[in-house]
């Protein structure tokens, strides 16, 4: 008697555990559905080959729609997926970059009277620095007058090596003094630029405009 109910258990319990997992494979699973590009419908428990290009209806037992599963891409449109992504974060690192420019823009610049200091400070270097090489341009002007009087004894012959190797390196010495101050000048206009353009950004940002934000 006691076998007899134990077996009668056993088979409930197979029969309660079967019936759980039928309805859980019912839930879970699904019948696809699509029309092919030739017009054909296609039903199946699994993805349909036919329609791997085009939309596919996912339906429950009931015939309800659970969701619709969008097309597989094939290897160009994974490619375009693919650099569009690679844009998008590409973008997003661009705008955490300038966010985080801005804010330490501001951070060292709280005010118009703290940006004009900053201004000053490396205008006053290059300027600094050009008086130094026109001073420097001024003595090799100077220096060269005497070997230039000196060549008056040699009208008509040739200069001596030493003298004419004086007056080249003297001539070489002021050509470079000359390019050194142009470049000077130049880099004090494109600092001066890089001010202004900074200054234009903070005006935006003291004036409410979010870090990050175009201009």
């Amino acid at each position: 008697m006691v076998m007899a109910r134990a077996v009668l258990a056993a088979l409930c319990g197979g029969l309660i555990w079967g019936s759980a997992m039928g309805s859980t494979q019912t839930q879970v699973g699904g019948i696809y559905s699509c029309i092919d590009a030739q017009g054909k419908r296609h039903t199946s428990d699994r993805p349909i080959p036919e329609c791997l290009d085009r939309e596919q209806r996912l339906l429950n037992r009931d015939g309800s729609e659970r969701r619709t599963v969008p097309p597989r891409m094939n290897a160009e449109e994974r490619a375009l997926a693919e650099e569009r992504k690679r844009l998008q974060e590409q973008a997003a690192a661009a705008q955490k970059d300038a966010v985080r420019r801005d804010r330490n823009l501001m951070m060292r610049f709280p005010d118009e009277p703290a940006h004009t200091k900053a201004r000053e400070a490396a205008l006053d270097d290059l300027r600094r620095a050009i008086v130094v090489s026109e001073r420097r341009l001024k003595d090799l002007e100077e220096e060269r007058k005497p070997l230039v009087a000196e060549t008056e004894f040699y009208k008509g012959r040739k200069l001596p090596f030493k003298l004419k190797s004086k007056l080249e390196a003297n001539d070489a010495q002021q050509q470079a003094q000359r390019d050194i101050i142009q470049n000077q000048q130049a880099e004090l206009v494109r600092v001066n630029a890089l001010y202004d353009a900074e200054l234009a950004r903070l005006k935006r940002l003291w004036h409410g405009a979010a870090p990050g934000a175009a201009d």
